[in-house]
């Protein structure tokens, strides 16, 4: 299949804002996917990437040294096309331009095909050690050398992540159901347990409804979390638990799963990133003391300060950002897993298994060390017992205490009420940055405020709650401009739109009903308190979230 039939793809998906339209699009291109090994192939290129999120492989290309390979392939000059990026803001374009004013040609040129193009990604994700540059300059060059200007334009894209045709997960999901005739529910339950839209694709085609429904667990695959809502007080949640519950010590720390096989450990972040390089002695950890052979369990990896303390979660991020020099970040900032849940156990799937079960299978396979840890538990009736362990949770440093139905199966992507999150304060939000505005002074080179928006299932696309100025240091802004200059989608005076990437976590004094913004809320007062690279935009909070815990607040207010 030629790389120009996905190019005209993207192409199309670009020029249209219409959801149902993108679907069609997708769903039709798939259709045309007869090759059962380029199926598993398309749907992550269709969103703009090579890999799942997942696959620790990565093409480690940056912008320079794909301006280098465009004008290696053209022989027009770096600075040219550096210029021309200025004019046009954006590289693809300019990649498109270079490539119409291409000034030497190949003999041997030959199209594109969508297998070449993979398997050139793969030999540049492969590239390591001496030499490892020229060899992904290569490999990029001898393919733009070969590629049509808009072919060029969506190739840098795709190496860059900076694809913007607006089809996420949702769209990939209803697009495949319709090319195979399948049920977009049952798609969505195979994701939820596999992460794999390729293999998913591949199984709707072959198989159908049936060959969805029999998906099961895999090890080396990562399951989507189960997430949880927010309760008022301990009270509250027992209620709504049926009048027992599971309480745990929720940890300020950054969730994993691990997946084990024999002596392979793989561990996953929250993001469903793969995190295992980073943390090598928590790895030699968890083989000698997750007892089973075989084995999916979920936990928090909390840093661990003076005298035990807890230390906020970015600590954690920092461990799985280094690539370099771990052993000695292993020295500055040690981690403690406390594990809470078992998902499989040789052999045997356990989301379908109620609560109490998964935590008595967990508890057989654990071996607790200094290292490797349940998570604390307390299972009662007694709101004041429940009330004693939470008061000593905060006392020990940690966040607060999750309330966890003992009979609930475990839901992958759910956020429901089977699992509550009890903290001190008002909820913080997790939300992703829409725009921002060049600052004014010594900041005039920097972003220096950023508009925060929440996702709205109803329109499909983020609709903004506030906009965020306080709570950056210098550094972070600096950060922060050049994270999201690639994003920027369109200019207009001081203001910026940028492609809705970035997760931020912010707090706020309260939640207002407002007009000024088409969700219809506001934030009071919101402040930045992190970047939550261990979220991707999916992830982040919803609209709907925003309601519920504005009447929260409210009926909060009401009982003072």
């Amino acid at each position: 299949m030629k790389y120009r039939e996905l190019s005209d793809l993207y192409r199309r998906l670009e020029n249209t804002t219409l959801k149902t339209l993108k679907t069609k699009f997708v769903a039709d291109f798939l259709k045309r996917v007869l090759d059962e090994e380029l199926l598993e192939i398309v749907p992550y290129l269709i969103l703009g990437k090579v890999f799942p999120d997942w696959d620790e492989r990565e093409l480690g290309v940056g912008e320079k040294l794909l301006i280098k390979a465009v004008s290696k392939a053209t022989g027009i000059p770096e600075k040219e096309i550096e210029n021309s990026i200025k004019d046009t803001g954006d590289l693809g374009e300019s990649v498109a331009l270079a490539l119409k004013k291409k000034r030497q040609k190949s003999f041997f040129s030959q199209p594109l095909t969508i297998k070449r193009v993979y398997k050139t990604f793969v030999k540049i994700s492969e590239a390591s050690g001496e030499g490892s540059q020229d060899r992904k300059l290569k490999y990029l060059a001898n393919l733009f050398m070969d590629a049509e200007a808009e072919e060029g334009k969506y190739l840098a894209r795709t190496v860059l992540g900076t694809m913007r045709t607006g089809v996420a997960e949702g769209i990939l999901r209803d697009a495949i159901a319709e090319a195979f005739k399948v049920k977009a529910e049952l798609v969505e339950r195979a994701y939820m347990l596999t992460s794999d839209f390729g293999y998913v694709a591949k199984v709707s085609k072959l198989e159908g409804n049936e060959g969805l429904s029999k998906v099961q667990i895999q090890i080396g695959k990562p399951i989507r979390p189960m997430l949880a809502q927010l309760a008022a007080n301990v009270k509250e949640a027992l209620i709504e638990m049926g009048g027992e519950a599971a309480f745990e010590i929720k940890y300020d720390g950054a969730r994993v799963q691990i997946h084990k096989d024999g002596d392979t450990v793989v561990v996953y972040s929250r993001r469903l990133e793969n995190v295992t390089r980073s943390i090598p002695e928590m790895v030699e950890a968890i083989k000698s003391h997750i007892k089973a052979e075989k084995a999916i369990v979920e936990g928090e990896l909390v840093a661990v300060g003076d005298g035990g303390r807890p230390r906020p979660f970015q600590y954690v991020l920092r461990r799985f950002r280094r690539k370099y020099n771990i052993e000695e970040m292993i020295e500055k900032i040690p981690l403690e897993l406390n594990l809470f849940d078992a998902l499989y156990v040789d052999g045997e799937g356990l989301i379908d298994v109620q609560f109490r079960e998964r935590r008595a299978r967990l508890e057989e396979i654990v071996e607790e060390s200094g290292k490797v840890k349940l998570a604390q538990q307390l299972v009662t009736k007694n709101p004041e017992d429940a009330e004693e362990f939470y008061k000593r949770a905060l006392e020990l440093g940690h966040e607060g205490l999750m309330a966890k139905r003992l009979d609930s199966v475990y839901e992958p992507g759910n956020r429901g009420k089977k699992w509550l999150k009890i903290k001190p304060t008002m909820e913080n939000l997790d939300l992703v940055i829409v725009g921002a505005e060049w600052g004014e002074g010594r900041r005039a080179h920097v972003l220096g405020s950023f508009l925060v928006a929440a996702y709205d299932p109803e329109q499909g696309r983020f609709v903004p709650v506030g906009k965020v100025g306080s709570g950056f240091t210098d550094e972070d802004l600096v950060e922060f401009t050049k994270m999201l200059k690639p994003l920027i989608v369109k200019e207009e005076g001081k203001y910026v739109e940028i492609e809705p990437k970035v997760v931020v976590e912010v707090t706020y004094q309260e939640i207002q009903k407002s007009p000024k913004y088409e969700s219809g809320f506001a934030l009071r007062f919101p402040r930045y308190l992190a970047l939550r690279e261990d979220k991707g935009p999916e992830e982040a909070d919803t609209l709907e979230r925003i309601a519920q815990l504005y009447e929260f607040q409210e009926r909060f207010r009401a009982k003072r």
